[in-house]
């Protein structure tokens, strides 16, 4: 996996566009700057816009040239982020250390997927934040008719509302929804996509 986001994020032009990821700007919008954990961040263009909102953002991915884009882009900005390569297996955080996680697209192998949403959720601090956008189970039919429309290819790596339910059980759910958007997102993100989307408070 290493090798296919390298190569993915080793071009000049940023993958998935250099602005965030709608949701992510409206919700994270909405909360007092504090210590943002951004997992699977790729070339850090939710990290960068948090940090010209004022927060600490330390973020991390599998990709040395993820994270050679991501430290561009926040120079370009004038702000800085901590940026780690390394996959979520072999990094640690201070438990209850973040006010906040993003998780936007952050699609894991499905053998690990919920063991690593555990893992993250440790790192968040009691009322601290999660806000999610990932592609749905049902995207696979987007995807048939729309190869652009991106995600996994593999159906066991997408996502389900009873599936994130149980994975994030210990959290008050602000909002919780599945629906078709039109996403337009760089090159690999561009078309109709079902998706789930959430705001959640940890108990």
């Amino acid at each position: 996996m290493k090798a296919f986001w390298d190569q993915r994020y080793g071009q000049e032009i940023y993958a998935y566009g250099e602005t965030p990821n709608e949701y992510f700007k409206k919700s994270i919008k909405s909360l007092s700057p504090g210590k943002l954990l951004m997992p699977a961040e790729g070339e850090g263009r939710n990290a960068v816009y948090a940090a010209t909102l004022g927060w600490d953002v330390t973020a991390f991915d599998l990709s040395d040239q993820g994270k050679r884009k991501a430290d561009a882009l926040a120079d370009k900005h004038h702000v800085q982020i901590n940026y780690i390569v390394g996959d979520c297996s072999e990094l640690s955080f201070p438990k209850n250390s973040f006010d906040a996680i993003g998780l936007i697209y952050a699609h894991f192998p499905a053998l690990v997927k919920s063991q690593y949403h555990r893992q993250l959720v440790s790192y968040l601090r009691q009322e601290g934040t999660i806000i999610f956008e990932g592609y749905s189970k049902q995207h696979t039919q987007y995807q048939h008719t729309n190869p652009k429309a991106g995600g996994p290819k593999e159906v066991d790596m997408l996502f389900d509302i009873q599936e994130i339910k149980k994975d994030f059980s210990d959290f008050h759910f602000s909002e919780l929804i599945e629906e078709e958007i039109n996403v337009k997102e760089g090159l690999y993100h561009d078309g109709k996509a079902m998706v789930i989307r959430f705001s959640a408070r940890k108990k």
